[in-house]
């Protein structure tokens, strides 16, 4: 007698057909849920955990002599009055175009501060555009974060070992050490006889940029680059204890842990850890690894790991100062000109938080000149604020992530950042994170990958009757590259259109939103952000 075997109704056939019944007797299905679906469940009287700002205390700029620009000096006030930042950071206060230093040659009638003639050869030091350039920053309430570099021409060791960015720095060490630890004292004494010392020690002194990257010439390059350091700390610390020195200023955050091994070691003074990174860098580079780290990834994996190498070196409380992130390191339009900025920056504050003390976004204003004279308002330049004052996409998201509260709530995604302020004032960001569009490496026009993100806040324990302010970051909010796009592009802007495009990345007025039960309904596009304020 021969065996069949029976053949049973696959379960996707049978929760099919028990569908169709239910549609045949008037039952509705409800819509399934996607990922594009984010319910979120905020308990507005939680305790919460604090929320400083770190992510808008600093930020990057151009080279020390462009703050004596009318424009960078434009721009420093708008992004001040937007973030409330506190401190700027420059390459090249020792640069040849500042002319702090000099030695005295025959014949030429030049005097150093004390009026001695620098002719026999001896160091001459002219701090008038230093000056001018801290007095600038200091007016506009803004203090210096001093990276001392680079070296000057009658110092170097090498007067052929210069840098690539287009006002070529020389990077190798000093001639003699001698000469490079009387000018850092000179240096000093004189900001401290300026601005005196309850000034001057509540700035930063950061020693050098990117030794381990070619910014450095010594060899090798980090044991030579300890030197600089050692000489350099101590030479500060000569003239006053309460001054405040660190480093190691790398990139790719290398070298934290063995530069800290050194400084104990060594007993040299240090106050602080900075180092950069970029959301563009390498896992190679970063960890020494083979991974695909996303660029949204990137920044705050890099940022736990030096924070886990503070942690477990001698040095476990020292301040760490990111003191150069973005997106990228390079210029890339797709990147740090649009709207893709906004939910980056969300996501990099909210994985971020709590690993970090001070994160200097480079940089507040595209008054920048590393690959030269700017040639387009938008060519993926650092800034925050393009040429002729005109506000990007990132300007207006800083400017809307600054309300948000110093208390963090608690919520479960991962697109959302709950705060509230000392007066109550709930504020959420809420942000649909897509990748950049198309080629980065040039200006691709197109729509970003994914959908519209629909959220569904409930906000617990609001009394009835309140209301929320909605402020907007997307593709036709607060994006002036849109205008740009719809003008051609033109390298050189009429005035007329500089005056357009300023307004259109102007960002908009809040919208009104009525909440019902405490609860409210917000979409956001793909690359969109969105900021909630609930009084």
């Amino acid at each position: 007698m021969s065996k069949t075997k029976t053949k049973t109704m696959p379960w996707r056939a049978v929760l099919g057909l028990l569908a169709a019944c239910l549609l045949a007797l008037g039952v509705a299905q409800a819509a399934p849920a996607t990922d594009n679906d984010v319910q979120i469940k905020v308990d507005t009287k939680a305790q919460g955990t604090p929320f400083p700002h770190f992510w808008e205390q600093m930020f990057g700029s151009g080279r020390a002599v462009l703050a004596l620009r009318d424009g960078y000096r434009k721009d420093l006030v708008a992004v001040k009055r937007a973030t409330g930042f506190g401190y700027v950071r420059f390459h090249g206060i020792l640069d040849d175009d500042v002319g702090l230093f000099q030695l005295g040659k025959g014949g030429q009638p030049f005097y150093n501060a004390s009026g001695k003639s620098g002719k026999d050869g001896r160091p001459v030091y002219n701090f008038s555009y230093v000056d001018q350039i801290y007095d600038g920053l200091l007016e506009r309430g803004v203090r210096p974060f001093v990276e001392l570099s680079f070296m000057p021409k009658d110092m170097t060791s090498d007067p052929k070992a210069l840098q690539d960015f287009w006002y070529h720095p020389n990077i190798a060490p000093p001639k003699t050490w001698a000469l490079w630890d009387d000018m850092i004292r000179a240096f000093a004494q004189h900001l401290v006889a300026r601005y005196g010392i309850d000034e001057v020690s509540q700035w930063y002194f950061e020693v050098w940029n990117e030794p381990n990257i070619g910014f450095w010439g010594g060899r090798p390059a980090m044991p030579t680059y300890y030197t600089l350091y050692d000489h350099t700390a101590r030479a500060l610390k000569s003239v006053s204890p309460r001054l405040r020195v660190g480093g190691p200023a790398t990139a790719q955050t290398g070298g934290v842990a063995e530069f800290l091994t050194h400084v104990h070691a060594a007993h040299v003074p240090v106050d602080f850890v900075s180092t950069h990174v970029y959301g563009d860098d390498t896992a190679q580079d970063v960890f020494h690894t083979d991974e695909k780290i996303p660029r949204k990834d990137m920044v705050c994996r890099a940022v736990a790991k030096a924070h886990k190498e503070i942690l477990a070196s001698p040095y476990p409380e020292l301040p760490f100062i990111m003191s150069e992130f973005n997106a990228s390191y390079a210029n890339l339009p797709n990147v740090t000109d649009t709207v893709y900025m906004g939910p980056w920056l969300a996501n990099t504050i909210r994985a971020c938080a709590g690993k970090v003390d001070v994160m200097s976004y480079w940089t507040f204003s595209d008054v920048f000149e590393e690959g030269g004279v700017v040639r387009s308002p938008f060519y993926g330049g650092f800034g925050l604020i393009a040429e002729d004052n005109i506000p990007k996409p990132a300007f207006n998201a800083f400017a809307m992530l600054h309300k948000l509260g110093d208390v963090r709530l608690p919520v479960s995604s991962d697109a959302v950042l709950a705060t509230r302020r000392a007066d109550g004032t709930l504020v959420l960001a809420l942000w649909n994170y897509a990748p950049p569009v198309g080629d980065t490496a040039r200006y691709t026009v197109g729509q970003p990958k994914g959908g519209v993100r629909h959220f569904q806040l409930d906000l617990s324990s609001l009394p009835a009757g309140a209301t929320a302010r909605v402020w907007r970051l997307d593709e036709t909010h607060g994006n002036a590259v849109a205008a740009f796009d719809r003008m051609g592009r033109p390298d050189f802007p009429t005035r007329e259109q500089i005056v357009e495009l300023r307004e259109a990345g102007r960002m908009g007025a809040p919208g009104q939103v009525a909440l019902h039960g405490g609860k409210l309904k917000l979409d956001v596009p793909p690359q969109g952000l969105v900021v909630v304020e609930v009084r």
